[in-house]
């Protein structure tokens, strides 16, 4: 019987993090944030950001505030030559386990109206489409969609979490499967 090690680590984002984080930012972002940003937000004691790491190496990242008992999903992004590995949908797991620990009962974000597969990933978290942010992106002056997912920490969405969990993980062992 073989022993399946998940290679993609998540974890707290370190102060040290920031340079690697500010280099996938600006590959995947037309108007990033600056580092003195990530600095301040490591600070924030409402906010919790996380790292993943791919052998050593952080390949994503995502970040999130919890005020009261909502959760804002700030930031959520993956080094475009790793993209279409479900790291995204891990970070973005983490982050909601993170959120319903810390007390949160509904969570929301804003993505852009053309990011198909951001909506995509959201929508299989149970987020919904609430409103539209007009001209929200400075960079082009694009339309935000803004979701909201109700009832995180109610043991529906709990049980959604671990059915998507459990998906995760099956799909992460037929690929190993298809390796050997």
């Amino acid at each position: 019987m073989a022993i399946l090690v998940d290679p993609v680590v998540i974890e707290p984002m370190r102060r040290t993090d920031v340079g690697e984080v500010i280099a996938i930012e600006r590959r995947c972002y037309p108007a990033p944030w600056h580092e003195n940003a990530y600095y301040a937000e490591l600070s924030n004691r409402r906010a919790r950001y996380l790292v993943a790491r791919l052998d050593r190496r952080i390949v994503g990242y995502g970040g999130m505030w919890v005020v009261m008992d909502e959760a804002h999903i700030t930031t959520l992004a993956v080094d475009p030559p790793f993209r279409r590995r479900k790291i995204a949908q891990r970070l973005l797991m983490a982050l909601l386990e993170e959120a319903v620990i810390l007390g949160a009962v509904r969570a929301t974000l804003e993505v852009r109206e053309t990011n198909l597969a951001a909506q995509n990933l959201y929508h299989k978290f149970g987020f919904r489409v609430t409103g539209v942010r007009k001209a929200y992106y400075t960079d082009n002056g694009e339309n935000a969609l803004v979701m909201w997912a109700e009832g995180i920490g109610e043991p529906e969405y709990v049980g959604r979490l671990e059915a998507l969990r459990k998906a995760l993980y099956h799909a992460y062992d037929a690929d190993l499967g298809d390796r050997n």
